[in-house]
């Protein structure tokens, strides 16, 4: 049976090269859909096209014949998407084929400011968010109160929903010293919105079953991480929805037994934006290397980027929690220099040794346990083929797939198309 619904996932704590796989992959796809998350991604494709850092348009744009769905399970600022759609078509990628689910829920402006200002005030439990409002638009989605990209196109449902929300939220904003926002203009500004967005506004669920009865091939892309996930991440230090395989499921509408390959992608090092446990975090010259050679800087918010060794624990929990059957390690190139590479096997919690991740509280107190791998001293990024790496490369994937018992799917040697490398 083919193999026709794939989805990505990340398997570190975000920023492992998704937006390079998806592009790949979804240059063969008919549908590519986001299926949770919001601004909050930072997805660089580098391809004919030029380089792009894409935040909310699904990475299969640059393919024509690829539809491009905002799912369901996703949050959308719609100024940010439309600015976003006008910075693709004047570089010349069309985006016609760019849809978004009525389902999906609206992050408005007050939702930005309510996320700086709360994340400030939480002091020592501060995630260190975007700032991009995808956690109070998610609270308000779950609080049944959010407005839906289907509201955008009523004024009558905006009026009466906003008139609600705007009682509540402007409450708040002022006990942190903030000007409430004006409904007239929020109003105004929303229909705005659902007039330059009304053509492309669908129910997908007629799409997404057309796709999957017709044998169309599908790919589904997710942001962030397990390790992020509201449920199964570093708890509070995660995001507000599920950037898992379940996920994927929920925000899309495809039926769990629907999904054929779970791609789990991941750094040949580790890096983390934002706050919460890493044990395999590095601070010293090497830590440095790491981040400058690799250029680990958030697509998003463009801050340095924590770094480390690979971290096979939290990778393996990962893998397990998706059911990944395939694992795409990227960026192996920036290794190429090294005489010697540790990778995290387990870690050391009061003098005993865990094997399996802990929770946050524990995770913190953590120390690796580190097996180092010999180097391989030569340029990757010219290879075209596994076969054709360094025995000591191979070895590395070997023991890296080993670790967290998932077989490799790929290996990226650079930022470009052309520079990953599948497994047969």
């Amino acid at each position: 049976m083919a193999e026709n619904v794939t989805v990505v996932v990340g398997t570190q704590w975000g920023d492992e090269g998704k937006g390079k796989l998806v592009d790949l992959l979804s240059s063969q796809a008919d549908l590519c859909m986001r299926f949770q998350g919001g601004g909050n991604a930072g997805h660089t494709v580098v391809n004919d096209h030029g380089t792009f850092k894409l935040h909310l348009v699904p990475c299969g744009v640059f393919n024509p014949e690829c539809l491009c769905i905002m799912g369901t399970g996703t949050v959308i600022d719609p100024a940010a998407l439309l600015q976003e759609i006008a910075e693709l078509e004047q570089q010349g990628v069309a985006a016609k084929n760019v849809l978004v689910s009525d389902r999906a829920h609206v992050v408005m402006p007050y939702h930005k400011l309510l996320d700086q200002v709360e994340d400030e005030a939480r002091g020592a439990y501060r995630v260190g968010t975007t700032g991009r409002g995808i956690g109070p638009a998610y609270t308000d989605k779950v609080a049944r109160i959010g407005l839906r990209i289907g509201d955008l196109l009523y004024e009558n449902v905006l009026r009466e929903k906003l008139s609600t929300i705007l009682r509540r939220h402007n409450t708040v904003l002022t006990t942190y010293g903030q000007q409430p926002f004006d409904l007239e203009q929020l109003v105004a500004e929303a229909r705005e919105w659902g007039e330059q967005l009304r053509s492309r506004i669908v129910d997908t669920l007629p799409i997404t079953r057309a796709a999957l009865r017709d044998g169309k091939r599908i790919m589904l892309e997710g942001q962030l991480s397990a390790m992020k996930d509201i449920d199964w991440g570093s708890y509070p230090f995660v995001t507000s929805s599920s950037p898992t395989a379940a996920g994927a499921a929920a925000g899309s509408g495809i039926p769990p037994r629907r999904l054929d390959q779970i791609i789990g992608v991941a750094k040949a090092y580790s890096t983390q934006v934002g706050t919460g446990p890493m044990p395999s975090e590095l601070h010293d010259a090497q830590g440095e290397f790491l981040r400058n050679h690799g250029g680990e800087f958030g697509a998003t918010t463009g801050r340095p980027r924590r770094v480390g060794w690979f971290d096979a624990v939290v990778t393996r929990y990962v893998c397990e929690i998706n059911g990944c059957t395939g694992l795409a390690l990227t960026k192996l190139d920036v290794l190429d220099s090294l005489s010697e590479i540790p990778v995290c096997v387990a870690y050391r919690y009061k003098g005993e040794r865990i094997e399996d991740l802990p929770d946050t509280i524990i995770h913190e107190q953590c120390e690796p346990i580190y097996e180092v791998l010999p180097g391989w001293q030569s340029n990757t990024s010219e290879l075209r083929s596994i076969s054709d790496l360094p025995n000591n490369a191979r070895a590395y994937l070997d023991r890296l797939a080993e670790l967290v018992q998932t077989p490799l799917h790929s290996v990226g040697v650079g930022p470009h198309r052309h520079q990953t490398l599948l497994a047969q």
